[in-house]
């Protein structure tokens, strides 16, 4: 029953957890949407109190399907260690692990949602408020319409230019991160050098033998042929 009890509220929460994040990237993309198709200063940058109430509601529901999860692991654990049977203890060890991981994901996955929905209201919210200062310095001081527009086009430029900032700097890490790998795996490959030129020195004796007697049959052979040509030329010249 127990586990019956906790599949259907891992379920309930699978789906839950699908629509919250739905809602999150909807409310992100309306906004963005909505900046990009009215170009009239006196558009609302936010409309989003019925996003915000769901987003409260699904929230509470969320919450209290964890809350009802961790319950049931709590009594499957109970049950796990008052069961008499040994031979069992290991199979129900492994099915509490199970679920005690599927909510230790969900409730990851719940937090870090809520945190990025909550971040992307702040940000408009403080966008909107930017835009309503505007507005109210143009309507305010009589600043004609062209400045204004120059102020936001200015205004997104810089931010364009932050994002692309942004982007360099995640570029250049990572580039510093396989500058560092590579020099790991260089001075790998010269330990083990060193490691195989320490562990066999009898070879480096024996390669250097050879190359001194190559030298050496080179000056021989040099000498020779310099001794036979000057006897060439002697007996040339007689």
């Amino acid at each position: 029953d127990l586990r019956k009890q906790a599949r259907q509220l891992e379920n309930e929460l699978d789906l839950k957890l699908v629509s919250f994040s739905k809602l999150c990237t909807s409310y992100s993309g309306g906004r963005d949407g909505r900046r990009d198709r009215y170009s009239s200063d006196t558009t609302p940058l936010l409309n989003g109190s019925s996003q915000d109430r769901m987003f409260e509601t699904m929230a509470v529901e969320i919450e209290q399907l964890l809350g009802k999860l961790t319950g049931i692991n709590d009594k499957m654990a109970e049950y796990t260690n008052s069961a008499g049977v040994p031979s069992l203890n290991a199979a129900l060890m492994h099915t509490l692990q199970r679920h005690r991981d599927i909510l230790q994901d969900y409730t990851h996955e719940f937090h870090k949602t809520k945190a990025n929905f909550l971040a992307i209201r702040e940000r408009e919210n403080l966008l909107g408020s930017v835009r309503k200062d505007i507005e109210s310095y143009k309507s305010g001081s009589g600043v004609n319409n062209r400045r204004t527009e120059l102020f936001l086009k200015e205004h997104e430029h810089l931010r364009n230019s932050d994002r692309l900032i942004e982007e360099t700097i995640s570029i250049a890490m990572a580039t510093k991160e396989n500058m560092t790998s590579q020099r790991g795996m260089l001075k790998s490959i010269q330990s083990k050098m060193n490691t195989l030129a320490n562990r066999f020195p009898a070879v480096n004796s024996l390669i250097q033998r050879i190359n001194l007697r190559k030298r050496r049959d080179s000056f021989i052979l040099g000498g020779v042929i310099g001794i036979c040509t000057i006897l060439l030329l002697l007996y040339a010249f007689h």
